[in-house]
């Protein structure tokens, strides 16, 4: 692999212009003589590259939403390193050949690299459990049944049993099915303004209650994926201060809109779990700052734009928007929370979330980086997006913090023309 150095670069809180070196994908040094291709940093930022913990690539089976390809483009676009895949595809994946392939292939592409989740049953059927042992060998991250949810407890209970003597997490997405029922959007004054089957915050809260329980008494590794509620944190909060070992995500969309949005009857709205209110997005948010929260996931979900036209009760759930991820966080958090902040809740805190070695930018570290341009602003144009859903609900919007080099094993994934 060629020696790369990176110039005129500056570390979070830094105006020292520094360089960095790296070779065979590793960190060489800082300010040595550079060698090899030398690219020039233009003063921006340099972090470790994002870690995305839940994102839907859809292969195999779904390569019409997206595929490896473009998923991962869009990834290394959006300023991430390493992609957590999930495994509710066609075939689902529940086989440990498919895992290899998957990582296979993601390999030999050159953007952001993969550590696909599998599934926790097979066949994502929430009754048998899949092979975990011959998954983890494979590959696999992280267990998860993501896209349905865990109807059966004693299923729960003994994949956390296994998946914890494998020394994985199990992430799920905890809502109660029968209380969600046909929801389409947030239980509330909106839903019933407009006419539309709500789903209720406590179809989050009490499978949430409910995970924790099992969690507790398995002793096993819990993650909550999309936390969209308050009370759904409270339970986690409370349930971590008894020592219960869960932690827990929000989604950026999850802060940033509401069911307001809703009344414009546009699908590219309809999430799962849907959109709430503004207090839950505020308290949410305060998760984030007191650390209730662990860590940002973007549940990146593509689908087709025929898809999306639909109405919302027939219309698919998820919002793609990997690529425009910590612009979105930047612009509007920023200040707030601040870079440091920031940068670990997509970096180190996933990575302590899936149990995996904290990212440093340090001599004999992996060389996944990426550079930050905190001040720029250039509008969301989705057109450009290397990924194949190229539409979401900040198109036009003004944002700063675009990443502008994505460097993953020593390699550039991503450069910004």
């Amino acid at each position: 692999m060629p020696t790369l150095t990176i110039t005129n670069i500056r570390r979070p809180g830094s105006e020292k212009s520094e360089t960095l070196t790296v070779e065979n994908g590793l960190i060489k040094g800082w300010n040595i003589k550079p060698e090899g291709e030398i690219i020039d940093g233009n003063g921006a930022t340099l972090v470790p590259a994002f870690i995305e913990p839940h994102a839907h690539l859809r292969e195999p089976g779904q390569e019409q939403k997206e595929d490896l390809a473009s998923g991962l483009a869009a990834a290394a676009a959006g300023g991430y390193g390493t992609v957590v895949s999930m495994p509710n595809t066609s075939p689902v994946v529940d086989d440990p050949a498919i895992v290899r392939a998957l990582i296979e292939k993601a390999g030999r592409l050159g953007f952001a690299r993969l550590r696909p989740a599998a599934a926790l049953t097979r066949g994502q059927n929430g009754e048998q459990l899949a092979e975990l042992s011959l998954l983890a060998g494979a590959g696999a991250a992280v267990f998860t049944d993501d896209g349905r949810t865990n109807e059966n407890a004693r299923t729960l209970r003994l994949g956390l049993e296994y998946a914890h003597s494998l020394g994985l997490v199990v992430s799920v997405h905890a809502e109660d099915a029968g209380l969600r029922a046909g929801g389409v959007m947030n239980e509330g004054a909106v839903s019933e303004a407009l006419g539309l089957p709500g789903n209720p915050a406590a179809a989050e809260a009490a499978r949430v209650a409910r995970d924790l329980e099992i969690c507790a008494m398995t002793g096993g590794r819990l993650h909550i994926q999309h936390l969209s509620t308050a009370r759904a944190l409270d339970l986690v909060r409370g349930a971590k201060a008894r020592g219960v070992n869960v932690t827990c995500e929000v989604c950026p969309h999850h802060l940033l809109l509401t069911d307001e949005a809703l009344r414009s009857f546009d699908a590219v709205y309809k999430v799962a779990p849907p959109l709430r209110t503004q207090a839950d997005t505020e308290y949410l948010l305060a998760g984030l700052v007191d650390g209730s929260v662990d860590c940002l996931a973007t549940d990146h979900a593509p689908h087709t734009r025929a898809e999306k036209e639909r109405d919302l009760l027939e219309a698919p759930s998820g919002i793609a928007y990997i690529e425009i991820a910590f612009p979105l966080l930047w612009t509007h958090f920023g200040k707030g929370l601040g870079l440091q902040k920031l940068v670990e809740l997509l970096t180190v805190d996933v990575a302590r979330v899936l149990g995996w070695p904290a990212p440093e930018l340090e001599v004999g570290q992996a060389a996944d980086f990426t550079l930050l341009d905190l001040d720029t602003v250039r509008p969301v144009q989705p057109e450009t997006f290397k990924s194949k859903a190229k539409f979401n609900p900040w198109t036009g919007q003004e944002l700063r913090g675009w990443p502008v080099l994505t460097v993953v094993g020593g390699a550039v994934a991503f450069r910004r023309a």
